[in-house]
């Protein structure tokens, strides 16, 4: 046994040697740009897997020393300072220091300070819209610091919980989706029609008690008192500072992952109740779900009083977090038959989840082959599609003196992106019905800028057939569309800018994760195949992923859910490139901004190259012009 142990004590030793002479020879990098990132990633990473892998086991003492080892490594630090300066999407959002950006040296300084203080500055408040919404939302906006070190600690955090969190939990978590809960929704009801509590809580990320929510994360005391002192941190609105006795203030790089873990055990609550019940115990586990996506979750069985029993209980559970369901927002239905003056189905996360009888003909059937009588159909809410259309309203509204480009590239990242969204469900009759709805909305722009021209000038001045092919390679059946006139005198055929048809996306189904699946199982292949078929990646994304298996062409590091993908020329379109596949690659944001200074730094410099050759050849041109001149003086004196 103590030779065991001392096997053990060795091989740590030794690894931890390697690990910190790794870490030494990165800090005498003086250059951002010169750190090897693909090293630095493959070394978090590998220490997130052994993290998510001791709390599989249920290692406690293993998981608390390997985040320890986490938090000090240089590697980790310094993926920390770029996820939050060069990564995230709001990364120039400023907090009170009103530091909005850092440069190269600033972040390596920043990389060298980074440890967990048990301090916390106060939040800035920033309020923003609630979608389809006059409310606000308002969010926290830490200070860079603390951005960075809540980074630091969520690499830590996040292996530990992933290992633990329930299989039908979808909200915030790497490598999920709402599709994935849409999926899980849709295989509970497929087959039987259940009653349905749609339950909201209310202000869930304001309310959570911080007392419970750190009992529950049962971690070292290092990261329980910086936990505890962002939470008490206090926020600071308008000039007005006010304390923070209760909630996880959104907009901190952490508040998600905390969220989560304050609701955690609720779905194996609402399971361990249904072993109480007459039966069989996993035929009762079975019978009942809850499937959650953050604060909004749902709850399925075949029968009612079930239900409502299941309210009961979760608003109890839910009370010891300091929690309440929004009593506005809940509401108990049948996803077949219509009761109590309420229609069947309810809307989740922007879709409608509804089943219809029908015949014989269109009936779904269950696994034996057996007709059901009605058939399960998700498709865009009404509520969805109102917002939508509301929202290209808008633009055009806000933009009747602007040019067609300036309008069609303005549109078109709108509809591609709801559209992307909307694909996996039912959506084809809803996408035709809302072009007609812009196609009436355009002709009423086009006539508002020409009131005295006709509708068949308007017509020929503004629409056009358009070049784009369906997947099969033909023209479409819709072809004429909002666009930008050819350069060729006369043509009916569209310019440069087209307006993206909704009905010109295709209908793809997502296929779910595969039960407590986790990015931290190690499993990339599994994981990179996935991210190319994600609702929301374009199609060319995905046919780049799915060329380099997954991988950045530049660093050969796996894409992971996190990162963020951009798409780069190879040869860039300043030296001739053109926008084909060949000439297309998929980089890591901060691989793509490498390349981009080498690209520039080669055109400088060939620049500089041209310039001399210029210099030096125009030297020699008025060198020959005045060798030439003086043979004509000579020539013409001897003529004299």
């Amino acid at each position: 046994m103590n030779s065991l142990k001392y096997k053990f004590d060795a091989r740590t030793k030794t690894f931890l040697m390697l690990w910190l002479g790794f870490g030494f020879n990165l800090m005498a990098e003086t250059e951002w740009s010169q750190i090897d990132w693909r090293e630095v990633e493959l070394r978090v990473f590998k220490l997130q897997k052994r993290i998510y892998r001791a709390s599989q086991s249920g290692d406690v003492a293993k998981v608390h020393k390997l985040q320890r080892l986490l938090l000090r490594s240089w590697c980790a630090k310094l993926l920390a300072v770029r996820r939050i300066s060069q990564d995230n999407q709001g990364k120039n959002t400023t907090g009170i220091d009103g530091v909005k950006s850092l440069s190269p040296k600033q972040r390596l300084s920043l990389a060298e300070s980074l440890t967990l203080t048990g301090k916390g500055e106060s939040l800035r408040r920033v309020w923003i819209p609630k979608p389809g919404r006059k409310e606000k939302r308002g969010l926290g906006i830490p200070v860079m610091e603390d951005r960075a070190r809540q980074a630091l600690l969520k690499l830590a955090l996040e292996p530990e919980w992933e290992a633990k969190f329930e299989p039908n939990s979808y909200g915030f978590r790497p490598g999920r989706s709402c599709h994935d809960a849409e999926q899980a929704i849709f295989n509970a009801i497929r087959y039987k029609p259940k009653w349905v509590l749609d339950a909201d809580i209310s202000k869930c990320f304001d309310r959570i008690n911080h007392d419970v929510l750190l009992q529950k994360l049962n971690t070292i005391p290092t990261i329980a008192r910086q936990i505890r002192a962002w939470l008490k941190s206090g926020v600071l609105d308008r000039g007005d500072w006010m304390p923070t006795n209760e909630g996880t203030p959104q907009g901190g790089v952490i508040s998600p992952l905390l969220a989560n873990i304050a609701l955690h055990g609720l779905e194996d609550y609402i399971k361990q109740w249904a072993e109480t019940w007459k039966g069989g115990k996993q035929a009762n586990r079975i019978s009942i779900s809850l499937i959650r996506y953050a604060d909004d979750f749902v709850v399925l069985h075949k029968d009612k009083s079930i239900i409502q029993q299941a309210k009961t209980l979760i608003e109890q559970w839910l009370h010891g977090s300091g929690l309440e369901i929004s009593e506005s927002k809940t509401r108990i239905c049948h996803t077949l038959y219509d009761s109590e003056e309420k229609k069947a189905g309810f809307d989740f996360l922007g879709w409608n989840i509804r089943q219809y009888e029908i015949g014989k003909n269109h009936s779904g059937k269950n696994t034996h082959g057996k007709l059901l009588g009605f058939k399960t159909i998700i498709k865009p809410s009404d509520k969805s599609v109102k917002t939508h259309y509301e929202k290209i309203v808008s633009v055009l509204d806000s933009m009747k003196g602007k040019s067609q480009e300036v309008i069609i590239d303005k549109l078109n990242p709108i509809i591609v992106g709801w559209c992307n969204y909307h694909k996996t469900v039912c959506s084809k009759e809803t996408f035709s019905h809302i072009d007609n709805l812009v196609w009436n909305k355009l002709r009423r722009w086009i006539k508002s800028r020409h009131p005295n021209k006709t509708l068949k000038w308007c017509t020929e001045r503004y629409f056009h057939l358009t070049k784009e092919k369906n997947l099969d390679g033909e023209d479409r059946d819709t072809k004429w569309v909002f666009s930008t006139p050819s350069n060729i005198p006369n043509s009916p055929v569209a310019g440069t800018h087209e307006l993206r048809k909704h009905a010109w996306t295709p209908i793809e189904r997502h296929i779910k994760i595969e039960g407590s699946r986790s990015p931290y199982d190690g499993d990339w292949w599994y994981w990179s195949k996935r991210r190319g078929e994600y609702p929301g990646v374009s199609k060319r994304v995905a046919t780049l992923m799915k060329r380099q298996k997954g991988k950045c062409t530049r660093c050969g590091l796996y894409f992971k859910d996190e990162d963020v993908v951009e798409v780069d020329h190879i040869v860039p379109k300043a030296e001739g490139g053109k926008d084909h596949y060949k000439n297309l690659q998929l980089l890591h944001r901060h691989c793509h901004h490498q390349k981009t200074a080498e690209d520039r730094q080669r055109q400088m410099d060939n620049k500089g190259q041209k310039k001399a050759q210029n210099k030096t050849k125009k030297g020699r041109k008025s060198e020959t012009g005045q060798g030439s001149a003086v043979n004509k003086r000579v020539v013409w004196r001897g003529a004299v």
